[in-house]
């Protein structure tokens, strides 16, 4: 029989591994993120939101970023596929 009490019917909050656990970041990343240490899915999530507010998605392919001068320090090149974002963020994670 199910129980109908609140904490029965609340899902358990899981700790954070993987993608979701916050790491240390590199000083470049903080610059355009802010926090010290924040989440890969919150550092994506992040970085598209500045790509798509200053938009920075080239408008003949909107697979292609063209990187202003924040995502050039970031990124170390002038156009980045969609594709590459996650790779290129890893060396900013520090271990």
């Amino acid at each position: 029989a199910a129980s109908n009490s609140p904490a029965a019917a609340a899902p358990k909050k899981r700790a954070a591994t993987g993608l979701t656990k916050p790491r240390p970041v590199s000083p470049a990343l903080q610059a355009g993120g802010g926090a010290a240490e924040i989440p890969r899915t919150e550092a994506l999530k992040r970085l598209w939101a500045y790509i798509k507010q200053h938009n920075l998605q080239d408008p003949a392919d909107k697979k292609v970023i063209v990187c202003d001068d924040k995502l050039k320090v970031l990124f170390g090149q002038e156009r980045v596929g969609f594709l590459e974002v996650a790779k290129l963020l890893n060396p900013h994670f520090v271990k």
